[in-house]
């Protein structure tokens, strides 16, 4: 027998474009052969490099964190240091320090101010992860194990005060009257094969279920329903915050230009968590850039769904409404690394949002 599902309480999504409280861009680091999880000997200094995590950098950080730790602590020395406070770097700093090792962070700039802030923040594990035909082979199972690792460990910080983990239920919308294509700034020229993974984690997470009309509000011709993990990034970040330096962590405020920099560091450990940064500091230009832009509306407590709808997503947070203009592709933004505001996309997306809602 077909379970009842019960019809939830829609609050209709406040669309004026004068709620907009800011407009962030995030330059997302891709590299075509995955995330860069190995040890380099730079003078003195046992490196041990964990970027490029693409579109996947909160998804995959605890997984990512325990490969870095692994590299770190192979070599016996300690204590270490981490470059970089953003998702990757908080999180691998954690793991080394809970394996025992004294760890300090140094960064140009706190979690807040990082790419890391300007997440999206769903959970989306092979979001530009790789290019399938420069993944190494073994990368598919490395992937997997990394992804294992981070659901778990995400599930910890479920139903914690702030909520900086919960899942909440995503309606996908297809078709309805006068509905256009996809919402977005134009695609890159081009095509890159990104790969795709998830069909690997079908046994993780939530299944979704097609809806019937009676089911939803929405003026379109049909629904799906998904729980989807969400990150209330402002938060997690502060607990992770707070637990690094609550159990022995030290952050340190300092920039670095060159790699020749990290000599001056007392530490013989240097774990370098940078993401996009590393194509600066260490000259990596296999990291490329996919911009990406999110336009905050101020909060709406009583909206408690997200929306995907002509590749617009909306996710709700505590910290404001995140609407995202995907466009036709995932080759939008892909090597733009301008990181200028486009008003006018977000005012495009929050107009094709509100014919969703025009008889609330």
């Amino acid at each position: 027998m077909r379970p009842v599902f019960q019809r939830p309480t829609f609050a209709p999504l406040l669309t004026d474009p004068g709620r907009l409280s800011r407009i962030t861009v995030c330059l997302r680091p891709f590299r075509a052969q995955g995330p860069r999880i190995e040890v380099e000997t730079l003078g003195e200094k046992r490196v041990v490099h964990n970027y490029g995590h693409g579109g996947a950098g909160w998804s995959l950080s605890w997984g990512s964190a325990a490969a870095a730790r692994d590299l770190a602590l192979e070599g016996g020395q300690r204590p270490m240091a981490v470059i970089g406070c953003g998702a990757i770097g908080l999180t691998t700093a954690l793991q080394i320090l809970r394996a025992g090792a004294p760890v300090t962070i140094y960064a140009a700039e706190r979690t807040p101010h990082t790419r890391s802030a300007r997440a999206t923040g769903v959970w989306s594990p092979d979001s530009r992860i790789a290019a399938q035909a420069a993944a190494p082979a073994d990368f598919p199972a490395r992937w997997e194990a990394m992804a294992r690792r981070s659901w778990v460990d995400h599930h910890a910080f479920v139903g914690l005060d702030g909520d900086p983990v919960r899942f909440i239920d995503q309606y996908n919308l297809h078709g309805g009257p006068g509905a256009g294509g996809p919402v977005g700034p134009a695609a890159t020229p081009g095509r890159v094969g990104f790969a795709r993974f998830g069909d690997r984690l079908s046994d993780l997470a939530p299944w979704s279920r097609e809806l019937r009309p009676d089911e939803h509000p929405f003026p379109v011709d049909r629904v799906t329903a998904l729980p989807i993990m969400t990150f209330n990034v402002a938060e997690y970040a502060r607990q992770l915050t707070e637990a690094f330096l609550m159990e022995g962590g030290r952050i340190v405020q300092r920039t670095f230009n060159h790699p020749s920099e990290l000599a001056d560091l007392a530490e013989p450990v240097v774990v370098n968590c940078t993401g996009y940064g590393a194509r600066a500091l260490f000259g990596d230009e296999s990291v490329v850039p996919v911009r990406g832009q999110i336009a905050w509306l101020t909060p709406q407590p009583e909206v408690t769904y997200a929306l995907y709808y002509r590749s617009i997503s909306m996710v709700p947070r505590h910290d404001g409404i995140v609407i995202q203009a995907n466009g036709s592709s995932q080759m939008v933004g892909y090597g733009v690394a301008d990181e200028t505001p486009d008003r006018a996309e977000a005012e495009q997306a929050l107009a094709a949002l509100a014919t969703l809602f025009a008889s609330a």
